[in-house]
């Protein structure tokens, strides 16, 4: 499921540094490192949820 999470946030900056996607706060092309920004704070949520499950 990480692995899809990965590509897909890989396909959203890649769209954005294309063609802005216009959303509030991705106006510009040089904002897709907000999308890296949430992709590293998911993936650090999810690192550690499942070490608190184990």
């Amino acid at each position: 499921m990480t692995k899809a999470l990965a590509l897909l946030f890989l396909l959203a900056m890649s769209v954005q540094i294309i063609r802005p996607l216009g959303l509030p706060g991705l106006k510009r092309r040089g904002d897709a490192w907000k999308i890296a920004a949430a992709a590293l704070a998911m993936f650090s949520l999810t690192v550690v949820l499942s070490h608190i499950a184990a």
